[in-house]
């Protein structure tokens, strides 16, 4: 009889103090709100706490958005759907090897996307925390987002700086994807430690009235058979 062992890979990015995720958005503020040594005052011999505190545009670290990111009456990160954001099965497009700049359609079309995240693996994750990283990322086309609409996909992650070509003022991918109800997680890190497929993936946000976007913690769970050892 074979047996199975599981083991969960990390794909966020740390958030730390002063980082830029995002050009032109500020930086998080991370500070004590009550510090052990503060703290020591108020119980008794022995006992202290730290309360953290921590200023940020959602927009931070590895982050999901929910359509209400793109449209005023989509759902927010209080309405996601647990089914569109936990363990889903999930499956990686490996598109390192080109060159920066659009992913088409044709990349995803032998893959089985439907109902799966699919995560795609640039590896511009490299450039994090460099200036390089804002600069000519890989990114979806139009017709990659209709394709994954159209085929059922449930989540589609990303490990570059923005799903859309920023250099240009419009977010096809965002609009698409979103008015269908499919989450977006970018600045994903580690997707070359992932199999192409037969994995999990997680990238869970807080829930919040009145908000479209929030970092994550995302992972991948990977599924392996163990044979008994023979005695």
């Amino acid at each position: 009889m074979t047996d199975t062992s599981s083991r969960l890979i990390d794909l966020s990015h740390t958030i730390e103090h002063g980082m830029i995720t995002y050009k032109g958005l500020p930086a998080p503020l991370i500070c004590d709100h009550l510090s052990r040594e503060h703290s020591r005052s108020l119980y008794d011999a022995g006992t202290e706490f730290q309360i953290g505190r921590i200023d940020m545009v959602a927009n931070t670290g590895t982050y999901l958005d929910t359509p209400y990111h793109r449209y005023a009456d989509g759902f927010d990160l209080a309405q996601l759907p647990l089914e569109r954001i936990a363990d889903l099965p999930a499956v990686v497009v490996r598109v390192a090897e080109l060159a920066p700049g659009p992913i088409d359609w044709t990349r995803f079309s032998s893959l089985p996307v439907r109902g799966r995240a699919v995560l795609v693996h640039s590896g511009w994750d490299r450039h994090w925390r460099s200036d390089r990283y804002f600069e000519g990322h890989p990114f979806l086309s139009e017709k990659a987002a209709l394709f994954l609409r159209d085929e059922g996909a449930l989540l589609v992650g990303i490990d570059s700086h923005n799903i859309d070509d920023t250099a240009r003022r419009s977010r096809p991918v965002h609009s698409t994807l979103l008015a269908a109800g499919i989450p977006i997680v970018e600045h994903l890190t580690q997707l070359a430690a992932l199999p192409d497929a037969e994995f999990r993936f997680s990238a869970v946000p807080p829930k919040i009235t009145g908000m479209g976007t929030f970092p994550v913690r995302a992972y991948g769970k990977v599924t392996t058979a163990r044979r008994p050892s023979v005695t």
